[in-house]
């Protein structure tokens, strides 16, 4: 499985970015995808995902209500508009897939627990 991120950027507190993640290579039809991302000295969090089932999206609680995954089935790419961005969101997002029995989701997001690809991650910054 291929992931190519890319929309990360520089915008000031209360802007917008879209983030999206060009994937290929999928050897199942049942998976999750999605984002995650690393701030600077911090661990590594699920932001969101979506089932490639039924649509289902989850989130983790930092971000409800101001970021908003999607995905274009046509092109398999996967889509995050994050709306009303604050400098916690400052971060290195990554886009990564998992099987879906491989995935749980809670108020922290997505986690994937085993099977799971990464693409290389596109920098938000987020300044005042």
């Amino acid at each position: 499985v291929q992931l190519q991120a890319s929309g990360g950027g520089l915008v000031q507190i209360g802007g917008s970015l879209r983030l999206s993640c060009a994937a290929s290579g999928f050897t199942s039809d049942s998976y999750a995808i999605g984002w995650f991302r690393q701030a600077p000295g911090k661990e590594r969090e699920g932001v969101s995902c979506i089932s490639s089932v039924d649509g289902s999206t989850f989130y983790a609680d930092s971000v409800k209500g101001r970021f908003t995954i999607s995905r274009d089935n046509d092109t398999n790419t996967v889509y995050l508009l994050m709306n009303n961005l604050q400098p916690d969101d400052t971060a290195v997002y990554y886009c990564a897939t998992a099987p879906l029995y491989a995935v749980t989701a809670g108020p922290n997001g997505c986690r994937y627990h085993a099977k799971h690809y990464w693409g290389k991650g596109t920098l938000v910054t987020v300044s005042s």
